[in-house]
């Protein structure tokens, strides 16, 4: 392999480590194929529920990952990383069966209980263990460029597969469910062949003591959130970029466009457009002026977000559809910048993990209450008011936090940054020491 110009060629990779990179592609993309994304409100109103009904179980779902995320570290550390990502791969085909047995409220609160749980088993373990596993090989060097590939590659799929949900219900309702069935019992093929790591994060039972240690973290990182403003002010501002994104994108999505007559078989097309909106806007917030600071632009482009959703209270079929794909672009451009907002305001010799995993934690416990007040909103028939008020919320919060941050009461750390949008990092930022925010293992993770 040619090094680019004035870096060090990287190490060949060993067919071992090929191996491994493969495998793991397979995985990202099979696991997190999920067919029914783009019909799943309008399935289960087909089914007989209700709005308040749908949303409850999303905001039951949101507690219950919050619940989740927390132990999953414990458990990635006594069983191993690689047996952790083939429980949560028997878990979400399960999971994604459950609607096809039983398409009532029970089935679908079983399936997005299932979810979670599948989820937050493997959300970090699949980076932690290419990762660990590339290391082991000697061929760390390839973790970047691998980890990239393979959620590019899990996008591609989306926008492939997406836009066929609508013309294959109509063959066979169920087919989304059985097919995100297929596809997470692909992934535990994949989980099963792949290679033991000679290495740390292995094997089960290599760390001991580890429930201690996680409670130690869990412990000094609440006390570092405490002791400073600025991390604690970086955190809540991106609460507002992550609850509109999830809002939006996923319990909102088939609500705006079937009350713009936008019909179900468009919806799969639609969400593939917003995913490439999304995709290219990641890789590319370079785009960006560099005369604001990151802090700045995670503002402004979250005001872009809420003026997004207000306008599209006022357009018709065709502007809903742009809106939404800008409102994906504006999602893209401002996720790495959060994240590495977040990752430079935590303190030297902080736990990264468990800081990440309280930023993560509260991003999803705000989900929850606003998947509540979302159910409400739409039984009572309140669709742009929900938008107009979402908008608003989200203009107050950013107010308040550039009074905060103007008044001298909160001091920039290195959070604030350099004066130039950071360069797209695919998830790098939660490798090796940094670790994810879902557990207390130094390992990336992804959001839901």
């Amino acid at each position: 392999m040619k090094a680019p110009s004035g870096k060090a060629a990287p190490t060949d990779l060993t067919p071992t480590a090929q191996r491994i990179i493969r495998l793991n592609y397979g995985f990202q993309l099979l696991f997190n194929l999920l067919w029914w994304m783009p019909v799943f409100y309008a399935y289960q109103k087909e089914a007989g529920l209700s709005d308040g009904q749908i949303f409850g179980i999303q905001s039951i779902y949101y507690v219950a990952f919050c619940l989740f995320e927390i132990p999953t570290g414990l458990i990635a550390d006594r069983i191993g990383t690689r047996n952790c990502l083939r429980a949560g791969a028997v878990v979400m085909t399960a999971a994604n069966l459950a609607p096809v047995f039983s398409a009532s409220y029970t089935g679908f609160l079983v399936h997005f209980l299932a979810i979670a749980a599948g989820r937050s088993l493997t959300s970090g373990a699949a980076s932690a263990y290419l990762y660990d596993g590339l290391r082991a090989e000697k061929c760390g060097e390839h973790y970047l460029r691998a980890e990239g590939t393979a959620r590019a590659l899990g996008l591609v799929a989306k926008v492939v597969c997406w836009p066929l949900v609508g013309p294959l219900m109509a063959v066979a309702h169920p087919t989304p469910y059985v097919l995100s069935a297929a596809s997470a019992a692909g992934s535990l093929a994949c989980a099963v062949a792949l290679p033991r790591l000679a290495g740390a994060g292995g094997g089960a039972g290599k760390r001991v003591g580890g429930g201690g240690a996680f409670l130690r973290d869990a412990g000094t990182a609440l006390r570092c959130v405490a002791a400073s403003r600025w991390l604690a002010l970086v955190m809540v501002q991106g609460v507002a970029v992550f609850t509109l994104s999830r809002i939006c994108q996923v319990n909102l999505f088939q609500p705006i466009l079937l009350d713009h007559g936008i019909a179900e078989a468009s919806h799969g097309g639609v969400m593939a457009a917003m995913t490439v909106a999304e995709a290219v806007a990641s890789a590319r917030p370079q785009w960006l002026s560099r005369r604001l600071p990151p802090v700045a632009w995670v503002s402004i482009l979250s005001l872009a977000l809420a003026g997004s959703l207000a306008a599209m209270t006022l357009g018709g079929p065709w502007a809903v559809v742009a809106l939404l794909c800008l409102f994906a672009a504006a999602t893209g451009f401002a996720y790495p910048i959060q994240r590495k907002l977040v990752n430079d305001a935590v303190p030297a010799h902080a736990p990264r993990a468990t800081l990440l995993s309280v930023e993560s934690i509260v991003d999803r416990a705000v989900c929850a209450l606003a998947a509540i007040a979302v159910g409400a909103y739409l039984a009572a028939g309140r669709l742009d008011a929900l938008l107009w008020h979402s908008a608003l919320a989200t203009a107050v919060l950013l107010g308040v936090f550039q009074l905060l941050l103007r008044s001298g009461m909160v001091k920039q750390g290195s959070g604030a940054g350099p004066r130039a949008v950071p360069p797209a990092e695919p998830e790098e930022t939660r490798a090796g020491a940094a670790g994810p925010p879902d557990t207390a293992r130094s390992r990336p993770r992804k959001r839901l």
